[in-house]
């Protein structure tokens, strides 16, 4: 059977993990390959995403690779199990792999908690702001890859709008003055904010300017939770789109990282006070 042309996030994060649990055991991909009675290019396409794997298939291997894991294996047959296409799948051929890849890590979340330090995160922006905020591409987009692009921003917010999926966004202090298009929208987008912070299930908590050091890194960052900890996912914003990380090491300094961030910053009402406070400062110089 020919190998997947393009395998999605979630089918190359299994292939990841099947990789994982060889290498763990010790073997190579020959040796795997002679245990399971296939041929070593066959491993090679699972673990690379580009072959599908059943769940009876996954946990053949990983009893191959005397994985003891249980909640583990059981969680990556249920994602090999998965069917159907998803609403971001409909975006394949107009969106990049990147925005396709962001909407996956958060649909398929337990939990999302993110950090930004020079915008607000996307999930919580409005059409204005999000459309401020692509205007400042270079080259510049084309308006209608900026419009497309916003309705699929305003569309992934759903899985927090909805209450599907419980949501922490920490805010630099910082990101709340910036501003891409003129006061006006960094009101509206403020007073927007705002209200989300009363959502039973989003939280908003501000990193104040001046907190003795900068508790995480200066890259805007998504942490996603998933059914078993190590399913965990770490999406950081880079120049040309992002990083994804998931190894057992990377997940590890992030959650420390997620906890120092959460050691310092506000309160919900405290950040909320704060919010209002710097939406009241600049209409007073700009009203």
């Amino acid at each position: 059977m020919p190998g997947r042309h393009d395998p999605t996030l979630r089918q190359r994060r299994i292939g990841a993990e099947l990789r994982r649990m060889r290498e763990q055991a010790g073997f190579g991909g020959s040796h795997l390959a002679r245990v399971l009675g296939v041929s070593p290019a066959q491993v090679t396409q699972m673990e690379n995403g580009k072959s599908s794997v059943s769940a009876d298939r996954l946990r053949t291997v990983a009893a191959a690779c005397m994985c003891a894991n249980g909640p583990l294996v059981e969680a990556l047959a249920a994602m090999a199990s998965e069917r159907g296409v998803r609403w971001w799948d409909e975006h394949r051929g107009s969106l990049g792999t990147p925005f396709l890849d962001v909407a996956e890590i958060e649909g398929h979340a337990e939990k999302i908690s993110t950090y930004t330090i020079t915008f607000i995160p996307g999930l919580l922006q409005t059409a204005d702001y999000a459309a401020s905020v692509f205007d400042r591409a270079i080259p510049p987009l084309p308006r209608q890859a900026v419009d497309t692009r916003i309705a699929f921003r305003l569309q992934r917010q759903q899985i927090v709008r909805s209450g599907a999926v419980p949501y922490t966004a920490f805010i630099h202090e910082a990101a709340l003055r910036m501003q891409f298009s003129g006061p006006k929208v960094l009101i509206e987008q403020l007073g927007a904010l705002v209200q989300d912070s009363h959502h039973p299930r989003i939280s908003i908590r501000v990193v104040r300017f001046d907190v003795k050091s900068l508790p995480g890194p200066s890259e805007n960052l998504t942490f996603a939770e998933g059914p078993v900890q190590e399913l965990d996912t770490i999406q950081i914003d880079v120049s040309h789109g992002h990083l994804i990380l998931d190894s057992p090491a990377q997940l590890a300094s992030y959650r420390e990282i997620l906890a120092r961030i959460d050691s310092v910053a506000l309160p919900e009402d405290e950040s909320r006070d704060l919010i209002q406070s710097v939406q009241k400062e600049i209409e007073s110089k700009h009203g």
